[in-house]
């Protein structure tokens, strides 16, 4: 069988990496959990649209990516491989414009957008993460009446009595 690959070593690395649950984006969401955020991962927020963020918190439509430096291009530690060189620089270019396509998407829907690089310190990240959130909250309409109804909790439920 044919391979894009240059040759059987570069071919078993490649099909070794994974697309989802990488160290970092699992550190990054246990950190998201530990202040005490729950979330959705790798879910489609759109019907249609083939995209899954990383995180997802859909009552506030924020979605998450967390993008690995080498395949979407981060300016302090993303390179293009020299062997194949043509083909590995079409191939990151599309990953990227996918990126731009999905980000445009989403907002025209309504979503933000928040894309997070892998090298970022989880604490960090998600101290970024959980201070959108709380501005979101501030900003939905839906979590404002939420706050003038006595009889409900944050949670939305009815309070017990």
């Amino acid at each position: 069988m044919d391979s894009w690959a240059t040759n059987p070593a570069v071919r078993r690395s490649m099909q070794a990496n994974r697309s989802r649950d990488t160290l970092p984006e699992v550190r990054f969401r246990a950190t998201l959990h530990r202040l005490g955020l729950r979330y959705f991962k790798h879910r489609r927020p759109i019907p249609g649209l083939r995209c899954e963020p990383d995180v997802l918190f859909p009552r506030i439509r924020l979605a998450i990516f967390l993008d690995g430096c080498y395949w979407h291009g981060c300016a302090e530690h993303g390179a293009y491989h020299t062997a194949n060189a043509d083909w590995w620089r079409a191939k990151l270019e599309r990953v990227r414009a996918r990126d731009l396509r999905n980000n445009q998407a989403l907002r025209a829907a309504g979503w933000t957008v928040l894309r997070v690089w892998e090298h970022e310190p989880p604490d960090e990240a998600a101290r970024r993460v959980h201070a959108l959130i709380a501005r979101l909250r501030a900003d939905s309409p839906a979590r404002s009446r939420l706050g003038q109804r006595p009889d409900l909790q944050a949670s939305g439920r009815r309070a017990v009595r």
